[in-house]
């Protein structure tokens, strides 16, 4: 009965036209006849190779045993960070999640951005540095008194951050930005600035480093070469949910704290979070056919913001009076 169920359920799950025996024997990495006899149901599957086959083919076992109904999802969380091995271990492991979906052909990731996609602040820069301080100073209580200026993440740390942070590079992508998408990368800015941890030359150079980074975003949108889209939303709140789509399955990411994320496949999940996305996307203005005049309108507000936090950090230095 299980293996007849699984075997049909399976079945329903692969792409139009795709033989069984040969995603069988694909996934679990046996013979054609081996494949052969499974399928016809003269050997059984073993329970590995049930759960290979699922993780291969994202398919949800909890759909297949009807345990649960659509209210409830089987989800997988990132391991719990505080030191600088456990966030290279978090790159790593978010890259090898990621791989597999986005070397499939006709691949697309549409990033719902609260803060500025993870992606660009991995690139090994003073601004990407800084962002790992921050993460891990919030994460790791002893770190509470480290200034950035003694803060020097391990060059393993970084080439993790860059490997995962290359993978957002020529992929066809899909940004929903508010203008108040920067405005945590500002605060964390000038609320290390006040301080006393971030010395007021550095912190002048986020706020240039930052600037270069939106300018290079904007250049995107005119690069007719790179796959990216860039939507201005002025109603809702986004909230950094990740949805990955390939031609064969879904993957969402959820945060559910500062890096930690659940991940699902199931369809269900992943449909309803496309289709709500999509609907933010009706009631946002893309910006690559928008106007000249509304796409620097939409970079001036980010820009003002910047100068803004540049202007503050200088007054603050020059009235200074102890």
């Amino acid at each position: 009965m299980y293996q007849t169920t699984f075997l049909e359920f399976l079945k329903s799950e692969l792409p139009i036209n795709t033989s069984t025996i040969e995603a069988v024997a694909t996934a679990l990495d046996i013979s054609y006849d081996a494949a052969h006899r499974r399928v016809s149901l003269k050997s059984k599957f073993s329970l590995d190779e049930t759960i290979i086959l699922s993780k291969y083919y994202n398919l949800s076992l909890d759909r297949l045993f009807e345990t649960t109904s659509k209210e409830f999802v089987t989800i997988e969380k990132t391991k719990h960070i505080e030191t600088e091995v456990e966030l290279q271990q978090y790159f790593e492991d978010s890259y090898n999640s990621l791989v597999p979906l986005l070397k499939q052909k006709d691949c697309s990731i549409l990033y719902s951005a609260k803060d500025i996609p993870l992606f660009y602040n991995l690139n090994g820069d003073a601004l990407s540095r800084f962002k790992y301080y921050v993460w891990l100073k919030l994460l790791n209580p002893e770190l509470a008194t480290k200034s950035f200026e003694n803060f020097a993440p391990s060059s393993t740390l970084i080439e993790a951050g860059k490997k995962l942070g290359s993978l957002y590079n020529n992929l066809n992508t899909e940004e929903i930005w508010d203008i108040t998408s920067i405005n945590s990368t500002l605060k964390q800015i000038y609320f290390y600035f006040q301080a006393g941890q971030v010395a007021t030359k550095t912190a002048l150079e986020f706020c240039d480093l930052l600037k270069k980074l939106i300018q290079a975003i904007a250049l995107k949108l005119v690069n007719k070469d790179v796959e990216f889209k860039l939507y201005y939303n002025e109603l809702h709140l986004m909230n950094n949910n990740v949805l990955v789509n390939t031609p064969n399955a879904q993957m969402l990411y959820v945060p559910f704290t500062l890096l930690s994320y659940y991940k699902t496949s199931d369809k269900h999940t992943c449909n309803e979070a496309e289709n709500f996305l999509k609907k933010q996307l009706q009631n946002s203005k893309l910006l690559n056919t928008a106007g000249e005049k509304e796409r620097n309108t939409f970079f001036n507000k980010i820009y003002s913001k910047i100068n803004a936090l540049h202007n503050l950090i200088n007054a603050t230095e020059v009235l200074d009076f102890e």
